[in-house]
């Protein structure tokens, strides 16, 4: 492989991430999935919980860590944020497979929940919450060429 063969986002050739770094992605998401299973469910001030999915290609169950925001009593927010020029595997997955999907919180079990993508106002009233709560997101935003997917995870 070339230099010119690795994107300054870590992926190789078609958009996947090399080996070295999807190692490092992995275990850092089973240290943070351990962490939020034993000893607490937050992060740089901000909730976490875990995204159980099932991988599109693979079938293989699959467990991300990821930022949270409150939307209603049984729903919470999701960001698909990170990925580089392209959307983060536990979003294409979490759609390849909407039925399959769980979230576990810290010190519950994982209970099953429906992904719904927000567009329009739903969108733009959600995301001026997560902004006003934490506006890290916005500059994130700013910095990158997609618009990030928001989703409502509803608890079944």
């Amino acid at each position: 492989m070339t230099k010119s063969d690795t994107t300054q986002t870590g992926r190789t050739g078609k958009g996947r991430s090399g080996s070295l770094s999807l190692w490092f992605q992995r275990k850092m998401n089973a240290r943070t999935v351990n962490r939020i299973r034993r000893k607490t469910g937050k992060s740089m001030g901000m909730d976490l919980l875990i995204l159980h999915t099932t991988g599109r290609r693979t079938g293989e169950p699959r467990r991300t860590p990821l930022t949270w925001f409150p939307d209603d009593p049984d729903a919470w927010l999701v960001i698909a944020s990170g990925g580089g020029p392209r959307n983060p595997d536990w979003y294409t997955n979490l759609m390849a497979h909407p039925d399959r999907a769980q979230i576990e919180l810290h010190g519950h079990d994982a209970v099953p929940v429906t992904p719904r993508l927000l567009e329009g106002p739903d969108r733009t009233a959600a995301w001026s919450r997560i902004t006003k709560a934490q506006p890290r997101y916005a500059k994130y935003q700013n910095k990158s060429d997609r618009v990030y997917p928001l989703v409502r995870l509803v608890r079944q």
